[in-house]
């Protein structure tokens, strides 16, 4: 067999005691997990050193360097990740309804784990422990697939994670990962229908598309962040800067950071440049129409190409606009249904937009960066789903569970 059927069917055969775990024990497991972090932080940092290195040799941009990179700051941050998942309720048992039939059969449906989770995702090694995390505190098994680039930083994670449940009496095997950095094994895992239960892509719009399109294992779709800001006429100067600048400039390299600006014409008139120096300090580069062009001379004019971009990096659009509506017309051809923002004092405006925005997050004065798990108090996430079943947004513990009806009876048969 292959090194991804192999370890496919090592997790599908954890699950079954993964499933036995109590909420005591997976919490014991993950405090055991953020512990080996920190303890091993020098040697993950080191291997971490060697795909910087690579990365670097090989051209990588230093905003996927930026992805990429780990600290000793980082890690800790990983680390407390794992501890605000120990300490959330555990989902795996809830009772969400019950009732009883006419017949005398009592009905209940409660939470239960997926099973076995196929984790592909890109240069965040992160993402390892996140997904890891998640997945034990919601009593699933996980095969990660992460990208050659933080190959040396994810084996290095998962071996001291792996140790750290062996310690507590967690079941090792539950943690896979997937070392053939080819792209023959995320297409060989997208096919392993009856060894795992769902698939979770986690990057860009290539490698979420090709698992879309080529899975036959069912996929929980997470997306792409071509995300706005839009500038209303009635925004606050002061506000509107803080709001797109931290959108764009806090960390452009991940999903939720903005892409494209949308100004009124009316606030363009008067605050534009104002609006736009900030960015022009940080080494910004704006694409432009050509309205924000006439103010800006000598800036690139952005098309439909770039307005379908995600830069992940640090380069932005800006349109000015007539008004809310040609606003929301290009947030609808352009989004990505990830997070959209409206910076404005009208409650109007901001009730219109939050209603009709078609987004997994919208936003009203605050930043389209807090579309994140740990910000929304999950703890971390898995990822963020843009789809509308089962799961939608930051995917914290309740999205990683199915559902099971237990039926009780005292001999009932049916007629």
């Amino acid at each position: 067999m292959s090194e991804v059927r192999d370890k496919a069917l090592l997790a599908k055969q954890a699950a079954q005691a993964m499933n036995r775990l109590s909420t005591e024990q997976k919490n014991k497991a993950l405090l055991a997990m953020a512990e080996a972090l920190i303890a091993g932080a020098p040697h993950i940092i080191e291997a971490n050193r060697r795909d910087l290195d690579r990365g670097r040799a090989g051209g990588t941009s230093e905003s996927m360097l930026d992805r990429l990179a780990l600290t000793e700051e980082r890690i800790r941050g990983i680390a407390e990740g794992l501890r605000q998942i120990a300490e959330l309720p555990d989902p795996v048992g809830e009772l969400l309804e019950q009732f009883e039939r006419p017949n005398g059969l009592r009905v209940e449906k409660r939470r239960v784990p997926l099973g076995v989770i196929g984790m592909i995702y890109e240069s965040r090694p992160n993402v390892t422990v996140d997904a890891a995390g998640l997945c034990l505190k919601t009593g699933n098994c996980v095969v990660l697939r992460g990208g050659s680039a933080a190959i040396e930083s994810n084996k290095a994670i998962v071996a001291l994670l792996k140790e750290a449940l062996d310690r507590s009496g967690a079941p090792a095997d539950a943690i896979q990962l997937v070392e053939d950095s080819d792209r023959g094994s995320v297409n060989e895992m997208l096919k392993l229908n009856g060894l795992l239960d769902v698939v979770i892509p986690r990057g860009g719009a290539a490698l979420i598309q090709n698992v879309v399109q080529n899975a036959t294992v069912p996929v929980i779709e997470t997306g792409a962040g071509i995300c706005h800001t839009y500038i209303d006429d009635s925004a606050k100067l002061g506000m509107a800067v803080d709001i797109a600048f931290n959108a764009k400039v806090q960390r452009p390299s991940v999903c939720n950071s903005m892409e494209t600006l949308l100004v009124h014409e009316a606030f363009a008139a008067r605050s534009l440049n104002e609006l736009l120096q900030p960015f022009a300090e940080a080494g910004v580069e704006i694409r432009g129409c050509e309205r924000t062009a006439a103010v800006l001379p000598g800036i690139k004019l952005a098309g439909p190409a770039d307005y379908a971009t995600e830069y992940n990096d640090y380069i932005m659009n800006v349109r000015i606009v007539s008004g809310l509506d040609e606003a929301l017309d290009h947030i609808a051809a352009y989004g990505t249904k990830h997070s959209e923002c409206i910076v404005t004092e009208s409650g109007a405006n901001a009730e219109r937009f939050l209603q009709e925005v078609d987004a997994a997050a919208v936003y009203h004065n605050a930043s389209t960066r807090f579309t994140d798990g740990f910000e929304f108090g999950f703890g971390a996430e898995i990822g963020i789903s843009t789809q509308k079943l089962h799961a939608r947004g930051p995917m914290g513990l309740p999205a990683l569970t199915s559902t099971k009806f237990r039926v009780y009876g005292d001999g009932q048969t049916r007629g």
